[in-house]
């Protein structure tokens, strides 16, 4: 098993949404919306998943605060985080969950560039084995991390939220179903995400959705 097609830049994901556009006409239109789709393409390893654990459940700002914080003490490596106490820990802002999720990522042993090359399900099925690591930060790391082309977050709400909107669904639809659906993306469904987000965005700021 292969790990597919791997986004690299700005080309690859027009190609997608070129693609999608072509397969429905709806997301053709909301294309026409959005503009561009952006590449969202960020680093791999340990901060990004440390990163990630710590932005679970509190605002952005309160995420940015609290990892600009844990950057500055210089707790961004699995060697810092479990050398640190619980007392240096509390002061970046971490919860006792939190820090436990924390440590258990820098106990984890995760070699982070044999990851690139193992296929989406393995990674995620690697991850989510790591307390505080769920099915949904696992997918959105496979899709930006490490840059899958056809990964998808059916759990994610705005994402429920955009596909009501653009297919005229009666509701959000539910996890599951919603991850039947997108299989007839493949094999672009991290840029359908990416065009569902972007809708999503757009029709917000156009008719104050929260």
């Amino acid at each position: 098993m292969s790990v597919g097609r791997v986004i690299v830049g700005d080309s690859c994901v027009a190609e997608g949404a070129d693609w999608l556009a072509g397969r429905d006409s709806r997301f053709a239109a909301a294309l026409e919306q959005t503009g561009p789709l952006p590449l969202r393409l960020r680093e791999d390893g340990f901060a990004a998943l440390l990163s990630a654990i710590v932005s679970q459940q509190v605002s952005t700002a309160s995420a940015q605060a609290i990892w600009g914080r844990m950057v500055a003490a210089g707790l961004v490596t699995p060697e810092r985080v479990a050398a640190a106490d619980e007392e240096a820990l509390r002061a970046v802002g971490l919860s006792r969950p939190k820090m436990r999720y924390a440590r258990a990522l820098a106990g984890a042993g995760l070699n982070y560039a044999a990851l690139r090359a193992t296929p989406t399900e393995e990674v995620i099925a690697t991850l989510t084995a790591v307390p505080g690591i769920g099915v949904w930060t696992a997918e959105i790391y496979a899709m930006f991390s490490l840059g899958r082309a056809d990964v998808f977050a059916p759990g994610d709400l705005a994402l429920q939220e955009a596909a009501r909107l653009l297919f005229d669904l009666p509701e959000r639809p539910k996890e599951r179903v919603f991850r039947d659906m997108a299989e007839d993306w493949r094999p672009w469904r991290s840029v359908a995400a990416r065009l569902l987000w972007s809708y999503y965005r757009v029709v917000k700021n156009r008719e104050g959705i929260s």
